[in-house]
């Protein structure tokens, strides 16, 4: 397997003392599954031009540890085609990688450039263009016996049981002048941490509350009053779980319980462990507001507009709300998936042990359902209620409505069993082997996708008796079921969800 590494993947590796260890679990998979490091000319000559000598000396020596691509692919129409599109030299650089992919000279590009794998898109190639946390979430699925740890559920923790010297820390050490003074005066306040079994921490997020009078001197333009919700303390360590995504719950489900109005984060950029970071909330509607200036120097500014309202063209954007102006569709899913793809939605019936967050999967608000149902124009924006299908016993009783969901996309037009795979590996509950099974399964009837949003369990779970005496549903659903608008709200009604998530 030929791995060609983006320029910004090497300068990290070679140079930053930040996120070496992050980018070093990267290249531990590469050299554990012994794929070819490639490096493009290109790359090459930029890191020769980086303006720190430090990094160009160190990349030096350690050249030869890269396979360099002796020759460049030639340009076809479809790269040309892009190249008229490029009008910076960084940008005519990123199509040259993308080009050695598209031609079949190398198998993988991985890069945290957001253009590079925009543009992938457009060539149809997007399957096989990974940022880190992407390729360590493929590789962790498809070699499971060669994880070294697995990863815990994450529990709410004092500061004081957090060790200051933990190398995790020294990331904020080494941007904020007082963070240790700050940190130990926190001692007797909770956050949230995930660690491995051996007690590793890879994960950490401190909110806190504040009210509309909260003064912001130091932040430009200046905040109207509202109360808001702080991510005072959040870093995620790169290792293939989704763990940033688990945590953005965390985050979501905090602001809707303290009914605020907004959600921000101050955050310097200054290496790509923060780069993605900015990234990950952009995606989730983070909008950069301004800055704040303190004697650490310079942060950036992100905010998140909390109050209800519903995008129905970018869900994630307005997560966790929804529009009652969409189309509701109920849908089965088996037990053997259920809690494995919706842990949230556990029922008392099974042990939380059995479900720690140490997979992609689990931890991931995005998610894959697959399926062969008949009715297939579910549209983005679209309410799906999951449905777990009888455990045993009597389906009337044994069978409940658990999870709310929000339809991203459907993909019904998938070409191969190679595309289907990889789109699903890293969101569904099935591994590679079992998605080969279910695509083969009925080569005249393929299956679709759907991608949606995980977005609230249900409090009180209905079976099926409930949701025939209540005119929800008149049998179980087989496939992607329509209910009516009344039919919705009674079994919001039963269930005694949060109905300020549901929104005109």
């Amino acid at each position: 397997m030929k791995v060609l590494l983006d320029t910004n993947i090497i300068v990290h590796r070679e140079a930053s003392t930040v996120v070496v260890q992050q980018i070093g679990v990267l290249f531990q998979w590469l050299d554990r599954l012994h794929y070819t490091k490639c490096i493009h000319p290109l790359s090459i000559e930029e890191i020769r031009k980086h303006k720190d000598p430090r990094v160009v000396s160190t990349f030096e020596i350690k050249l030869s540890s890269y396979a360099e691509l002796r020759t460049q692919a030639p340009d076809v129409p479809e790269i040309c085609a892009l190249r008229r599109l490029d009008t910076t030299e960084n940008a005519q650089n990123d199509t040259s990688l993308l080009s050695e992919l598209f031609a079949g000279r190398v198998d993988i590009l991985i890069s945290e450039d957001r253009g590079v794998h925009a543009k992938a898109k457009l060539l149809g190639i997007s399957t096989k263009v990974f940022t880190i946390d992407d390729f360590l979430e493929k590789v962790t699925a498809e070699h499971p016996n060669l994880v070294d740890y697995r990863v815990l559920a994450v529990k709410k923790e004092l500061f004081g049981n957090a060790a200051l010297t933990d190398p995790f820390f020294d990331s904020f050490k080494r941007d904020y002048i007082d963070f240790a003074r700050w940190f130990n005066r926190k001692s007797d306040e909770p956050a949230y941490v995930s660690k491995t079994e051996n007690g590793k921490l890879v994960a950490f997020l401190y909110l806190k509350l504040e009210e509309p009078l909260e003064p912001y001197p130091d932040i430009e333009p200046r905040f109207w009053p509202c109360r808001r919700l702080k991510i005072g303390t959040f870093k995620v360590a790169m290792n293939g779980y989704k763990l940033g995504e688990r945590f953005l719950k965390i985050i979501f489900d905090n602001a809707v319980v303290q009914k605020v109005e907004e959600i921000y984060v101050t955050i310097f950029n200054n290496d790509a462990e923060q780069e993605r970071l900015i990234a990950l909330l952009t995606d989730w509607g983070f909008r950069l507001h301004g800055k704040k200036v303190s004697q650490s120097g310079e942060e950036l500014v992100l905010v998140r507009d909390f109050r209800p309202r519903a995008d129905r063209m970018n869900p994630a954007t307005t997560f966790p709300f929804m529009s009652r102006r969409q189309r509701k569709f109920i849908v089965p899913i088996y037990p053997s998936y259920h809690t494995e793809l919706l842990p949230d939605s556990i029922l008392r019936t099974e042990s939380p042990e059995d479900f720690e967050d140490n997979r992609s999967n689990r931890n991931a608000l995005r998610k894959v359902y697959i399926s062969r149902s008949i009715r297939r124009d579910m549209a983005r924006g679209d309410i799906v209620i999951f449905y777990r299908t009888a455990s045993g016993g009597a389906a009337h009783y044994t069978s409940v409505a658990t999870t709310l969901g929000i339809v991203e996309s459907v993909v019904k037009d998938i070409t191969s069993e190679e595309e289907f795979i990889a789109m699903c590996r890293k969101r569904s509950v099935f591994s590679d082997q079992k998605l080969k099974e279910y695509w083969n399964w009925n080569p005249r009837n393929r299956p679709f996708v759907v991608n949606f949003l995980f977005t609230h369990s249900l409090p009180k779970r209905p079976n099926l008796a409930a949701l025939k005496e209540n005119n929800i549903i008149q049998e179980a659903p087989r496939g992607f079921d329509e209910i009516s608008d009344d039919a919705f709200w009674r079994l919001i009604e039963i269930s005694r969800a949060n109905e300020s998530l549901i929104i005109d």
